[in-house]
C-alpha cells in the first residue's frame, strides 16, 4: 500500500481512540499492550502508526508510553469492545475518529492515511479488509457521527452497552474498504502469533504477515 504521492499535512483531521483493554485470555492473561516486538511495546507500535492525529485517546488500564496520549476506562471496567469505544468516543470530538486496536504490530502511517482518506469519502467511514475480505473492525476510521448514532441505538435496544459485540455495532455502517494485501492490519491473539511476528522483526524481514493467516477481530 502506498501514499499516493500526496502531502500528509492536506490530510483530513482526526482523532484516534485506541481499545487497550481486554483480558487477553489466549495469553494467559498477560498484558498484551505491553508486550514488546523490536524492542518497542506493541502499544506504542501502534501509537507510532497514529501520530498525525490531533486528539489520541486510550481506553484501559493506564500504562507508560512513547508519546502522550489520554486515558479512559470503559464503563464499567472490562465492559466489552463497544463499551470501550463509547467511552473513548466520548472524549474525541473530530469529524473523523481512527478506532485502532492496541495489538497491530505492523500497522504504519501509510495504511492509517489511507483509511482516514477514505472515510473523508465515504458515507459512514472505512475500514480495513484482510485478503480473505475479512473487516478488521478495529483497524477503521469512522465518522464521530454514525458512532454516536450506533451507540444509541445500541443503549436503547440493551440497556447497556456492556457485552455488546462490534459485528453489530458496526455491520449496518455504509463502510468504503482499503484492502490489506500484505497483512498489516494483522493482530496479535495467541503466543504463536507473537513469536512470528518478534521472528520477523528481530530477522529485519518485511513487517507483514503471510495473507489470510490473521483472525477475526
Amino acid at each position: 500500500m502506498t501514499s499516493g504521492g500526496s502531502d500528509p499535512a492536506l490530510d483530513p483531521a482526526f482523532d484516534a481512540v485506541v481499545l487497550a483493554g481486554g483480558g487477553a485470555h489466549r495469553l494467559d492473561g498477560t498484558d498484551k499492550p505491553a508486550l514488546e516486538i523490536g524492542g518497542a511495546t506493541l502499544l506504542d507500535r501502534v501509537l507510532a502508526a497514529c501520530a498525525e492525529a490531533d486528539r489520541t485517546v486510550c481506553v484501559g488500564p493506564r500504562r507508560p508510553t512513547a508519546r502522550p496520549v489520554s486515558w479512559t476506562r470503559e464503563s464499567p471496567a472490562g465492559g466489552g469492545p463497544v463499551a470501550a469505544l463509547a467511552s473513548g468516543l466520548a472524549h474525541v470530538a473530530a469529524p473523523l475518529v481512527l478506532v485502532l486496536a492496541a495489538d497491530l504490530p505492523f500497522l504504519d502511517p501509510v495504511v492509517v492515511r489511507a483509511l482516514v482518506r477514505a472515510a473523508a469519502d465515504g458515507a459512514d467511514g472505512a475500514v480495513l479488509t484482510d485478503a480473505d475480505g475479512r473487516d478488521q473492525w478495529l483497524a477503521a476510521c469512522y465518522r464521530h457521527a454514525a458512532l454516536a448514532v450506533g451507540l444509541e441505538r445500541l443503549r436503547a435496544e440493551r440497556g447497556a452497552l456492556a457485552g455488546a459485540s462490534l459485528r453489530t455495532l458496526l455491520s449496518d455502517l455504509e463502510l468504503s474498504r482499503v484492502p490489506d494485501p500484505d497483512g498489516l492490519g494483522f493482530d496479535c491473539d495467541t503466543w504463536e502469533d507473537v513469536r512470528h511476528v518478534r521472528r520477523l522483526v528481530e530477522d529485519g524481514r518485511p513487517d507483514q504477515r503471510a495473507a489470510g493467516t490473521g483472525s477475526d477481530s
